[in-house]
């Protein structure tokens, strides 16, 4: 292994620091509160997706008191609702350590099953798994081929055996999807039933991190702006914002890592051909292309609901095919944009029908999103935001168009 030859600037003395280009089984994986991810090797880190190792007593200091020369484990808590929420969980041997802000908390280090009962010490790795890709906020806990999964609501802990996935030295979630990190090299899976989808294992130097001779873009460039729009966005019920652009989409979490395109077909299997339009209203999104409905059920993952897909006119009383289509938060009509008029849909309604229709002064909408600041008109690349969806039906002028973040549209200027 390749090491960098580094002086410390505490004790001015030379160290050798990995370089996790040579291929690296790290010890573990995890992003901060921020969303910055951490690849921990015996008493290195490494900050992001690039740049150099350093010692983790730099950046959590207070490891450095109990002698820590490695970690198990690691994982950033999920649970919205309690004071840990984004908390980072370090395990080493039988103890746990819980960090904010980079500060370990007072009373910290206890015993592991002081904290997570009937939790196994000397973990191999933890990750986390919000409610949606899991049935309710948990952890996932490895220890050789046993999971344990640990209900963070009701601390009941449920005991796997995925013989079919490698030994887990490390795990992460990224963009919504699970890994297993083994050697230097991953393997996606899903969190609930272990399952592994596609060509595994990979090398994570082509994905997870910046190294000459590795990538698995090859010389991709990024489109232009200009010459980039949208097909649909939403936010579905937890709160959980996708863009869909041509046969891809992106999660858009303000707070995790860079947004990557992923297939649409990787989470709606069923949708192989893009979409026009896209919606959530209570637990469910629907997916809208040509004549056709596809609606998924939220849970541990999306599930098509028996029956789906339907024409448009049997599930919500129109011809199409439509250009977009919106709900606003707490609201139950849907706003469809077809050309330049917009029909409203009460979805409480059996059948359902359309309740009223108006002209737009604006054209060629690509897509539109309604949230708790307004409504959101994308065309091209730019938007335009109004008031709510009766401002846009009376309006006569378009607002001044901003420019769509090139995060959403995954392009260049």
């Amino acid at each position: 292994m390749m090491l960098t030859f580094l002086v410390n600037a505490e004790d001015g003395q030379h160290h050798d620091h990995p370089d996790r280009c040579d291929g690296i089984e790290f010890d573990a994986i995890v992003p901060d509160e921020n969303g910055v991810t951490y690849f921990f090797k015996d008493n290195h880190l490494w900050r992001g997706f690039t740049g150099s190792a350093h010692f983790f007593n730099h950046t959590f200091k207070e490891l450095d008191d109990h002698h820590i020369g490695h970690i198990d484990a690691a994982f950033r808590m999920h649970n919205p609702d309690s004071e840990d929420h984004d908390h980072i969980y370090f395990f080493l041997d039988d103890k746990v350590f819980s960090y904010y802000n980079h500060t370990l908390e007072e009373g910290y280090p206890k015993e592991i099953n002081k904290v997570f009962k009937e939790i196994p010490s000397h973990l191999d790795a933890a990750v986390e798994c919000p409610k949606g890709e899991c049935v309710t906020d948990s952890v996932l806990f490895f220890k050789g081929h046993v999971v344990y999964t640990y209900d963070i609501s009701t601390k009941v802990v449920k005991e796997k055996t995925w013989d079919h996935l490698p030994v887990c030295t490390s795990a992460y979630r990224w963009l919504e999807h699970h890994y297993c990190f083994h050697g230097n090299s991953f393997t996606r899976f899903n969190p609930v039933t272990g399952v592994v989808e596609g060509t595994y294992p990979k090398d994570a130097r082509n994905y997870f991190m910046m190294c000459p001779g590795f990538g698995h873009g090859g010389n991709y460039q990024p489109p232009k702006c200009s010459d980039v729009k949208l097909d649909a966005i939403t936010t579905d019920d937890e709160g959980k914002p996708y863009a869909f652009i041509g046969s891809n989409y992106m999660h858009l979490n303000p707070k995790g890592p860079h947004r990557h395109p992923f297939p649409i077909i990787r989470k709606w299997k069923e949708v192989t051909e893009g979409v026009d339009a896209v919606f959530s209203y209570t637990d469910k999104l629907y997916m809208i292309k040509g004549e056709q409905v596809y609606i998924y059920k939220s849970g541990a993952g999306y599930t098509l609901i028996e029956g789906y897909p339907k024409t448009l006119k049997e599930e919500l009383g129109i011809d199409g095919p439509i250009t977009a289509s919106f709900v606003c938060p707490s609201e139950h009509t849907v706003h469809i944009i077809q050309g330049s008029k917009m029909m409203d849909v009460d979805l409480t309604a059996t059948p359902r029908a359309v309740t009223s229709e108006v002209p737009l002064s604006i054209s060629d909408i690509d897509a539109v999103l309604c949230d708790a600041d307004g409504v959101k008109v994308y065309k091209g690349s730019q938007y335009y935001e109004y008031a709510s969806p009766m401002v846009l039906a009376v309006s006569r002028i378009a607002p001044v168009p901003q420019n769509v973040p090139r995060e959403i549209l995954g392009c260049q200027d």
